[in-house]
């Protein structure tokens, strides 16, 4: 019984290393867009989708990530009054686009695009 177990456990690992491998042989552009105002973010991701779109490439996304927060507070008054305090918040929207099987004119044209200002992009082959 335990033979069968362990032919069993052998193929499953065969295969998921065989589908691994197929993912693998796949290239991948992973581009991760960053911005403090949601429209100029949803802009962006336009742009790029149409962008690959008009090369010929397969696109996954845009894909919203969680929004990070950051909270700052600082007390208004100069001196001894705790209690008059201010809070600050700045939020970063965030989105996630894969580029399947990109071609070499795709990757051309996005390192052409001009994108506003305020928009952080971080790019993964």
């Amino acid at each position: 019984m335990t033979e069968a177990k362990d032919k069993k456990k052998a193929s499953d690992n065969e295969a998921k290393e065989e589908v691994k491998a197929n993912e693998d042989s796949k290239q991948r552009i992973r581009i991760k867009i960053k911005a403090f105002d949601h429209k100029i973010i949803d802009q962006s991701t336009k742009t790029i989708i149409d962008t690959a779109e008009r090369t010929g490439a397969q696109i996954y996304g845009p894909i919203p990530l969680p929004i990070e927060k950051k909270k700052y507070t600082v007390n208004s008054s100069t001196f001894v009054h705790k209690d008059a305090r201010d809070q600050y918040e700045i939020r970063i929207h965030k989105r996630l686009v894969d580029i399947i099987e990109p071609t070499a004119k795709t990757i051309e044209s996005l390192t052409n695009l001009g994108l506003p200002a305020g928009v952080d992009i971080e790019i993964k082959m």
